[in-house]
Formats: C-alpha cells, structure tokens, sequence
C-alpha cells in the first residue's frame, strides 16, 4: 500500500468515525447538553476559569495534548513495520483514546473542573485518590523535566529554529491584548500573527542561534534553566494572556504544517518519489523489545494516553464553554492527534527513504536510508534519532513543493519546538493544580497559593533535570519508565470513566470498560517486564520507582473492580447535569 492511500483511507476514517462514533458517544452515551452548567461559567475568574471560543480551547488542547508525543513515539515504533503502527493508531485513537480523553473532560466539567486525580475519590474512595495522586504527580514530574530538554535538544539540532520559537511569545502576548483588551477580531488579527511569526522564520534561517556553554553549564542546561523559568512564568499567568492566544497562533501552524506535509506526500507520491521503505511488518528488529505488549507502550499520543487526561481534566475542562463544544474538543482533538500520528508514520516510513544523510557519511535514499537510521532498537531509540526522523523525512516531502530543504527544516523545528513549549507550561500549570489540591486535602492552605504550588512544580522537576550533572538530562534516568506509567495512567483513567459510566446505569460503562480493560492488561504487564530488566540491570532506582507503580496501579485496578462489582454497595445513579 502506498504512502498517498494510507494518508486518504485515515483521514477519511477518522472523519467519518468522528460523525458516526464520537457523535454516538457524546449523545448517547454521555448525554451531552448544550445548556447544562460548566465550570468556565459558573467559576469564571479570568485567570483559569475562562469560558471560550470552542475554536480557541481546541487549539490549546490540541497543542498541550500533541507536543511532541505524537512524533517520537510512532518514530521508533516504526521500527516493528509500519503495518502494526497504523492499525494501533487508527483503532486505538477512535476507539480508546477519543473515548479517554473526552471523557475524561465532560467527567471534570461536570465536577467544577476538578482534575482526574481529584474526583477518583467520588468514584472509587478517599484512598485511591491519594495514590492517584502519586501516579499523577510522578508523571507530570518527568513530563516537565523531560520536555525542557525535549526542546534544548531541538534547539542545539536545528538552531535556525531558535529566534522563531521565542519570538512567538511577544506576539502572542500583543495578540492577547488585541483580542481581550482592545476587542479586535479572533481570526483576523490570529492569522495575522501567524502571518509575522512566519516571517520570524527568515530571520531564524540566516540568524541560527547556537547557545553556548555558561559558566560551566553545558548548552543543554542552560537551554533547560531558561526553559523551566519560563514554564513558571507562562503558568501563573490568566490563560487571556498568553496560553490561549499562543495556543491559537499554534492551531493555526498546525493547520499550515499539516496542509503543507499533505501536500508533499500528495506532490512526492505523484512524482513518483514517495514509496513505503520501511518494512510492512518487522516482528524482531535487532535488539529490541517484544512488539506485545511494547508497541501499545511506545505508541501513546496518537493513540491513547494517560498524559491527555491531565490536560482535558487539568486546563481544558476549565475553559469549555459548554457541554456542546466538548465532543469537538475532547474528542475532535484526539483524531486530530491521530491524523498528525499518521502522518509521522508516512515521513518516518516513506519520507525518510527520499534522502538520509548519517553522520559523517553519504546521502542514502531508499531501503538503505531507513535500514541505516533503524539499524537497531539502540540506534532508532536516541531522543535526537526520534526527532530526526521526523524533521528530515518530512522536510525532504515538503521540498518536493519546491520550498528550500533549508527552510523546511525550520518550518518543522519550529513546529515541534513550539508544540512541545505549550505541552511543557500546560504541564507546569496542571501540575500547580494537582500540588494545591493535594495541600488543600491536607489542609496546608498556605501553599495552596498559585505562585508556591508553581515553585513546587517547576522547583521539583529542575532538581530532576540537574540530578545527573549540568547538562540537564536527569529527566533521562527515569524516561525507560515513562512509556509505562503514561500508559498505566490511561488504563486507571478509563476505570474511572467506566465507574462514571456506571452510575448512568445500563450498559453504557462498557464503551471505556474493554478499553479499560485491554490497557491495564497491556501496561501491567509492561511494568512487570520492566521490573525483571531493571532488576537484571541491578538499576535500583528503576527498580524502586517502578515497583511502586506496579502497586499504586493493581491498587487502583482492585479497588476499582470491587467497586464495579459492588462489594461497598450498588452503584445510584448519578442524575445528569443540571442545566
């Protein structure tokens, strides 16, 4: 099958799986209503709680949900054969991560926007809550450690993308003030934006910045300081001022790099330079881990993660402005993450055959350009590898155009740079949330204030960046763990919804429970593969760290089954929304 119909038979399914089935389960299942109270309105303080234009939240969720998950995982999943990346991704986003998030959001919008992690205990008890809480928090941990360096590493490969990532800020902020202060129009003024951030792209082209190391600081810790004392800003701010105008600005990029990588599959494919040259099915590339349960591990964003949970019930929850805008939203947003996964599969799979430099060798294109970059799991693994490949295989596409190599390597860097910056100050800002009302249950109201519980969070993931040395890959020790515990949260988030679900009586728990189901089998026994590799590593931080997951995760899956089951009672049914 060729690269131009994988692209048209998915994107034709998601739009048609989205008006049959997402609209289903918004109607039927969650009993959307356009009228019924939401958190946005009735706690609207202009800071967090900010009713909005349904185009403007999907651009926050969209980007806080993307970043850059959607890329590196099908990146080196791709490494199994494109066959079993794409069946994952397809299923997997229509039928379990549209659920996931989406009810994850209309959950937390019918619970004053509480977080996930919070309304655990009304659903299951008061015990799991805490241990979801732990879960929740290690996760958001390493996901803001992990994404500043995500972006030095970006910035230290691609540094014409430099001056463009940062530039985007001041313009957006202006944007803000136009839209907000001074009345003007949305689209207009955000296409304008997007138009002199564009322009931004020239000067990053013939003005790379490359940082250098200070005060011993090697440029990749100095790159994730800045980072990190920006996610504190960007995170205590009203949403008004900077989250969402930015958040638009990058929906509307996304629109461009989208239509521009569709029309360079479609361009590549016709002039008969785009053929599929990673294997269809590859069961064990050299050194690697088992395809089952790993592919399902490796592959998140773009097909369920635990990660979009947080966001949905963390900001996007409190900025719905009401039930009717949630479907797109919640689950709109995940199919677009889908389409963006796909994609990923094409330039990883295709677009990188069209020419591969290694270091230090000649151009290879073809077979031997994908056979060269995915020699092993080792090789293919590397942060900077999973990024390459995207960048470069979808800059050969977009050249096909007749654009610039040069200058589609900045239109992607920027790309990925930009949409990880609004994953790493989303998860900052979710993370000030979990850490206040994990004081607030115990009654420490005093470092419940936003700007502590900030310190907490970003104070929390610095130390975890700089534990190793100052290059600022900390975040590295525990990111051989991370698939996992993304995962797991999505399983514990799905029993959750499933409970949810249950209390609207019927059989209407069983559209989140199979899913449910099926990831908490697949991530448990992940967890417990990598238990025996880390013991037999004689790693014992992994080993500690992932043992404890092991056991908040069958903690929550026991307790979750004997409240489903109705060991402390039948479930009532929960009446519906007032409106």
């Amino acid at each position: 099958m060729g690269a131009l119909l994988i692209m048209v038979v998915a994107l034709v399914g998601y739009i048609v799986m989205y008006q049959l089935y997402g609209k289903f389960i918004g109607k039927k299942i969650f009993a959307i209503s356009a009228t019924a109270k939401v958190p946005s309105v009735e706690l609207e303080d202009g800071t967090d709680y900010v009713p909005t234009k349904k185009e403007v939240i999907f651009g926050h969720h969209f980007t806080s949900i993307a970043g850059t998950g959607p890329i590196v995982g099908p990146a080196i999943a791709i490494i199994w054969g494109w066959v079993p990346a794409m069946l994952w991704i397809f299923i997997g986003t229509i039928i379990m991560g549209a659920v996931h998030d989406f009810g994850a959001l209309i959950i937390s919008m019918r619970n004053q926007g509480k977080s996930i992690a919070e309304y655990t205990a009304k659903y299951i008890n008061d015990r799991t809550k805490v241990f979801f809480f732990l879960i929740v928090f290690l996760e958001l941990w390493i996901v803001i450690a992990i994404f500043g360096l995500v972006i030095a590493v970006v910035f230290m490969m691609y540094p014409a993308s430099v001056i463009p990532v940062w530039l985007e800020i001041p313009i957006a902020v202006y944007l803000g003030y136009l839209i907000y202060k001074k009345g003007k129009n949305v689209m207009t003024w955000s296409i304008i934006a997007v138009i002199v951030m564009y322009a931004t792209f020239i000067i990053g082209y013939y003005v790379p910045l490359k940082m250098p190391a200070i005060w011993g600081i090697p440029p990749t810790g100095v790159w994730t300081i800045l980072l990190l004392a920006y996610a504190f800003i960007a995170s205590v701010l009203p949403v008004t001022t900077l989250l969402q105008p930015r958040d638009f600005i990058n929906s509307h990029q996304l629109i461009i790099v989208l239509a521009i990588l569709v029309l360079g599959v479609l361009f590549s494919a016709f002039g008969g330079n785009l053929h599929m040259v990673a294997p269809a099915v590859q069961a064990s590339p050299a050194k690697a881990p088992s395809m089952w349960p790993f592919l399902f591990i490796t592959i998140a964003c773009g097909a369920i993660s635990g990660f979009h949970s947080l966001v949905s019930s963390g900001t996007s929850a409190k900025q719905v402005r009401s039930e009717g805008d949630s479907l797109f939203v919640g689950y709109g947003g995940m199919l677009m993450e889908g389409t963006l996964a796909t994609i990923v599969v094409i330039a990883v799979a295709a677009g990188i055959g069209m020419g591969y430099t290694p270091k230090g060798g000649e151009m290879l294109t073809g077979v031997a350009a994908w056979t060269t970059h995915y020699s092993s799991w080792a090789a293919a693994a590397g942060l900077g590898s999973k990024v390459s490949a995207f960048v470069d295989g979808s800059a050969n596409m977009i050249s096909s155009l007749g654009i610039p190599k040069g200058i589609a390597l900045v239109i992607m860097g920027v790309f990925v740079a930009s949409f990880a910056a609004t994953t790493l100050d989303t998860a900052t800002r979710i993370q000030r949330y979990v850490v206040a009302e994990l004081f607030g249950d115990i009654k420490l109201t005093f470092l419940t204030n936003k700007y502590v519980a900030t310190i907490v969070a970003v104070g929390s993931a610095l130390i975890l960046a700089f534990v190793t040395g100052a290059s600022g890959k900390g975040a590295l020790t525990l990111w051989p763990m991370f698939g996992a515990v993304n995962q797991t949260l999505a399983a514990l988030a799905l029993i959750i919804i499933t409970l949810y679900l249950q209390t609207k009586g019927g059989a209407k728990w069983m559209f989140a429970g199979f899913p449910a189901i099926f990831m908490a089998f697949m991530t448990i026994w992940a967890v417990i593969v990598n238990q025996t590799k880390f013991l037999g590593a004689h790693n014992m931080l992994l080993t500690v760290v992932n043992l404890c997951i092991l056991i908040v995760a069958v903690w929550i899956l026991v307790e979750g089954l004997i409240k489903f089951f109705g060991s402390y009672g039948k479930p009532t049914v929960e009446p519906e929304p007032a409106t």
